[in-house]
C-alpha cells in the first residue's frame, strides 16, 4: 500500500550549496545571501523549483552559493536570460542578481526592457556605488568626486539612482534595502516574490575593499535612526531616535520636508501617510537626498498590472483561435512578397 507524505519544510541551510562562499570578509554580500535563504524558506520554495540568474561581478557570484537551477549569464544580459527562462518554463521561480555596474551600464538596456515588459521575475540590485570585481573603478551610481582607478581626479559624473531609474522605466514593484537590515529585508524579498510581476528591489551593499563606508552617512548606527525611514502601507512616515519626526508633503513646491511633533503646533496630523500604490509618492521617497531628509527603503511602491508571460499566453490562446486561422496564414497576410 502506497502512503502519500507531504514533503518536508526546507530550513534556510538547505538552499546553501556545497560551494564555498569566496567574497572579502566582512562584503555586504554574506548577509544578502543569507536573507534571501532564509526567504525561500519562509516561502517554502523548493529547489528544483527555483532558478538564480546572474550577470558579471561579484554579486553574479550568487547562484554558485545557492542549492537550486542557476545561470551565470554575461555581463549585462542577466534580464534577457532570465527572461528566456520565464517564458520557457512559467512555474519556475525565477530570481534576478545584479550588481549596479552590471545592471545600470552596459545591462542598463536589458533592464529597461524587463522593467516595462513586467516579467514575473525577483530583481535584486546590490548597490555598493563601485566596480568591486575589476578592482574598484567608479559605477554609474559612484557619487561625484569618488576617486578610483578610472577617475583618479574624482569622477565628474551625476550619480545615477537605480530606484528612481526603476520607477521611470514602469516598475511596477519597487522596493529599497540595506544589507545590514536582516530582521526588514526577508519581509521585503517575501513581498517581492508574492508580486507577479518583476519586482525590484535595491540593496545598499557595502564593499570593504573599494568603497568601505560609502553608506555610513545612513547606515552607521550612531546616525541611522535619524537619517533612514522604513516606509510602509498605510502609515505616518515617521523617523527618529523617538519617532518624533515626519515626513511632511509641501504643496507649495510639491516635495518632501522634515517635521517635528509637537513643535511650532505640528502634529501626527500633518505627516504624510504612506501609499505604497502611488507612483507619485514613491518618486517622491526616491529622490530624497538633503542633508535634512532621511533615506528612504522599505516597499516604496506595489501597484500590480498583468504581467507579461499572461499577456503572451492570452496572445497564444487567440492566435490558436478560429478568427486568426493558422499561423502560416496569419504571418503572411497584408503586405507580404516572396524572393525567388
Amino acid at each position: 500500500m502506497n502512503v502519500v507524505t507531504s514533503a518536508e519544510k526546507l530550513k534556510a541551510k538547505d538552499f546553501a550549496s556545497d560551494q564555498e562562499v569566496r567574497w572579502c570578509p566582512g562584503c555586504g554580500d554574506y548577509a544578502i545571501l543569507k536573507a534571501v535563504q532564509k526567504t525561500l524558506a519562509d516561502i517554502e520554495a523548493t529547489t528544483e523549483n527555483t532558478v538564480f540568474v546572474s550577470g558579471i561581478g561579484c554579486a553574479s557570484r550568487f547562484p554558485y552559493y545557492m542549492s537550486t537551477y542557476g545561470f551565470h549569464s554575461i555581463h549585462g544580459r542577466a534580464p534577457a536570460f532570465a527572461t528566456g527562462v520565464k517564458l520557457a518554463n512559467p512555474d519556475l521561480d525565477v530570481w534576478v542578481v545584479s550588481g549596479d555596474g552590471d545592471a545600470l551600464s552596459i545591462g542598463g538596456n536589458h533592464l529597461l526592457h524587463l522593467l516595462r515588459r513586467n516579467v514575473d521575475v525577483q530583481f535584486l540590485l546590490f548597490n555598493n556605488e563601485i566596480y568591486g570585481l575589476t578592482k574598484g573603478q567608479y559605477s554609474p551610481t559612484s557619487r561625484a568626486g569618488t576617486r578610483s582607478p578610472s577617475s583618479p581626479m574624482g569622477s565628474i559624473e551625476h550619480p545615477l539612482s537605480a530606484t528612481q531609474f526603476a520607477l521611470a522605466a514602469g516598475a511596477k514593484f519597487v522596493a529599497r534595502g540595506i544589507d545590514s537590515q536582516q530582521k526588514m529585508l526577508p519581509g521585503m524579498l517575501q513581498r517581492a516574490h508574492a508580486h507577479k510581476g518583476t519586482s525590484f528591489v535595491e540593496i545598499f551593499q557595502n564593499c570593504i575593499v573599494y568603497n568601505d563606508g560609502v553608506f555610513d552617512d545612513f547606515t552607521a548606527k550612531a546616525v541611522a535612526a535619524e537619517r533612514q525611514i522604513f516606509v510602509e502601507h498605510g502609515k505616518p512616515l515617521l523617523f527618529g531616535a523617538e519617532n518624533n519626526k515626519g515626513l511632511h508633503l509641501n504643496k507649495n513646491t510639491l516635495e518632501f520636508e522634515a517635521i517635528t511633533i509637537g513643535e511650532n503646533g505640528v502634529s501626527i496630523e500633518d505627516v504624510q501617510v504612506h501609499d505604497e500604490t502611488s507612483r507619485n509618492l514613491a518618486t517622491l521617497l526616491a529622490q530624497m537626498d538633503s542633508p535634512g531628509l532621511p533615506v528612504a527603503t522599505g516597499i516604496l511602491y506595489c501597484n500590480p498590472a498583468a504581467s507579461y508571460e499572461q499577456g503572451l499566453a492570452g496572445l497564444t490562446e487567440s492566435v490558436k483561435s478560429k478568427e486568426h486561422g493558422d499561423l502560416n496564414a496569419l504571418l503572411r497576410r497584408g503586405h507580404t512578397w516572396t524572393v525567388d
